[in-house]
């Protein structure tokens, strides 16, 4: 609990109890979860509290919010993010047989030069298909 306990405060979050608890379960999954994911994790906890936490990971750059086009959007931990910027520029990948939503790190999205007077915001590139799991 320590070690995650350092981590918050290194990113400016104060380390609640509930908080550690959130970071600890996402530092535990291997893909990306839904809000609800958490919920049900915590179900004796109040859903503000979660939600709050959530946010506040998002805004601190500790994870980053996924539009996986399932109409629930997900969050995964950063790599390399801050509260100012959010790098995690890579693929996902999202199985269409087990609902599973995963980031693929080492596939970067590559530079998209934009006609002139437009400026980006955000880029998301999700691909669907079949898991390595699901494939076999």
């Amino acid at each position: 609990m320590r070690k995650t306990e350092d981590f918050l405060t290194k990113k400016g979050v104060r380390p609640t109890a509930m908080r550690m608890l959130v970071l600890d379960f996402l530092f535990d999954k291997k893909i990306a979860v839904a809000l609800t994911d958490v919920e049900e994790a915590f179900e004796n906890a109040e859903r503000t509290t979660l939600y709050r936490s959530i946010k506040t990971f998002e805004n601190k750059g500790i994870v980053h919010q996924i539009d996986d086009g399932t109409g629930v959007l997900k969050y995964a931990l950063c790599e390399d993010c801050d509260a100012h910027t959010h790098s995690d520029l890579h693929l996902h990948f999202h199985c269409t047989r087990c609902n599973e939503t995963h980031c693929l790190t080492n596939h970067q999205i590559p530079q998209i030069n934009l006609p002139e007077g437009y400026s980006s915001e955000d880029v998301n590139l999700v691909v669907k298909g079949l898991c390595d799991q699901c494939n076999e």
